[in-house]
């Protein structure tokens, strides 16, 4: 089993502590971020127990939070091998901790004694908390969930650690669906503070109650969204990741959009991000959408012509930038400027220079964009969920409050104006959104 992936996110960008009105509108919105609608607010289940089926990455990350915050973990693979490779990982992790002096010997080993090692799915009987963190592949998933839905006991929480796949979909193959939610952690997840509380068509208000605590457990910020494709972050940082390609489109270059981006405060830009991801991440997604993307679509292949030459990103010393001595050049080189301009000329566009300031107000205005869509669709509760969302998990910077702080300082008119350029711009498949509901606190 190999650890959920998701699509290339920024990494959260630290600044320092101010006093103004975008930071004290972001520490208010994680305090209220954490509150169930009224109308949700029960009793949460009791959980001491979470059983966490995969022993990659990502679950062994999830594992370290569960241990941290006292709880017993059962970590289940499919084989010894994987198992084993799983539980060194964590292991390893406690060592190091002790070795920097950040934590006690005597609390890792408790830690660590309290991680059962299996491949034995009847110990899921155990478990007030399952957490499936397999591969992001449905019918993977659906597979898992039914062994699951064999094996845990009756009052369990059944959590699926998704980036963007149909809850009610996994939640359907199984014969209690109200216990299902998904928990979409965020790599490194023993790291990462966001935690998307995902509510399914049937979920019950007491298993969100539980999701939501749970989150609180292991010292994450959770926040509810709905199920839609992408969820809350995804669907953004998806729109976002659009407009910056058909920018390459239009005339510049990745590392312009970069730059411009970090200038106003990212931590990485968009493209330096795919790299550090892996570029083949992006690129199987839109293989497996290839057969349902409308052809009258918008679509930039300057990635896929990237990873069809080999150039996944840092890991192969090459994807948008090059890689020297696990150093990026700052500038991109010929191949993929070559690509870049074909790509513009394929398009029947006339290349020009595009400045940081448009650069930054047309990425900032998709993601306002899609924030108003999420809004207006039930996906989000409240505009403040997806500032929190944004500034946590995918590097918008705190100071300027998120995308929708952000939107509310721009003139109203001018916002609206240059919304319709960019649907103009982009075409068919491109929503306009009513922007109201997301201006009007």
């Amino acid at each position: 089993m190999t650890p959920t992936q998701s699509p290339p996110r920024p990494a959260v960008h630290q600044e320092p502590i101010e006093d103004t009105p975008a930071l004290r509108h972001q520490l208010a919105a994680e305090r209220e971020a954490a509150l169930l609608p009224a109308e949700l607010q029960t009793t949460a289940r009791v959980v001491q127990t979470i059983a966490i089926i995969g022993a990659g990455t990502m679950g062994t990350g999830i594992a370290i939070c569960a241990l941290d915050a006292g709880l017993k973990v059962i970590l289940l693979e499919q084989d010894e091998a994987a198992l084993e490779r799983g539980r060194l990982r964590v292991i390893e992790h406690y060592q190091k901790r002790v070795a920097a002096g950040k934590l006690k010997a005597d609390v890792a080993a408790a830690n660590e004694a309290r991680l059962h090692p299996t491949t034995d799915w009847k110990l899921l009987s155990q478990a007030d908390l399952v957490i499936e963190a397999v591969f992001e592949d449905l019918a993977v998933k659906l597979e898992v969930f039914q062994k699951i839905d064999a094996y845990a006991k009756s009052g369990a929480v059944l959590a699926t650690n998704t980036s963007y796949l149909d809850v009610d979909a996994i939640a359907k193959v199984i014969s209690r669906p109200q216990d299902v939610l998904g928990l979409h952690f965020f790599s490194p997840s023993n790291v990462m503070k966001l935690l998307e509380v995902v509510r399914g068509a049937r979920t019950s208000a007491d298993v969100l109650a539980t999701g939501m605590a749970i989150g609180k457990t292991l010292r994450k910020l959770p926040v509810l969204t709905g199920n839609a494709f992408g969820f809350i972050g995804n669907r953004i940082y998806n729109a976002y990741r659009k407009q910056c390609e058909f920018m390459l489109e239009d005339g510049a270059w990745p590392e312009e959009v970069d730059a411009a981006l970090q200038a106003f405060g990212f931590a990485m830009g968009p493209f330096a991000v795919a790299d550090l991801s892996g570029l083949d991440i992006a690129w199987r997604m839109r293989k497996a959408q290839a057969a349902t993307r409308d052809p009258r679509e918008r679509y930039v292949a300057i990635l896929d012509h990237l990873c069809e030459q080999g150039r996944l990103g840092r890991k192969t010393g090459t994807g948008y930038y090059r890689y020297e001595d696990g150093k990026q050049v700052k500038t991109t080189d010929e191949v993929v400027r070559a690509i870049v301009a074909q790509a513009s000329e394929k398009r029947g566009i006339t290349r020009r220079t595009l400045g940081a300031t448009e650069i930054q107000r047309r990425a900032l205005l998709a993601m306002v964009n899609e924030a108003a869509l999420l809004l207006a669709q039930g996906v989000a509760s409240r505009a403040s969920d997806i500032d929190v969302v944004l500034a946590q998990g995918y590097g918008f910077p705190r100071r300027e409050g998120g995308p929708v702080f952000w939107a509310r300082q721009q003139d109203r008119a001018t916002l609206e104006r240059e919304l319709r350029e960019i649907a103009q711009a982009v075409g068919h498949g491109f929503v306009l959104a009513d922007l109201s509901p997301l201006l009007n606190p």
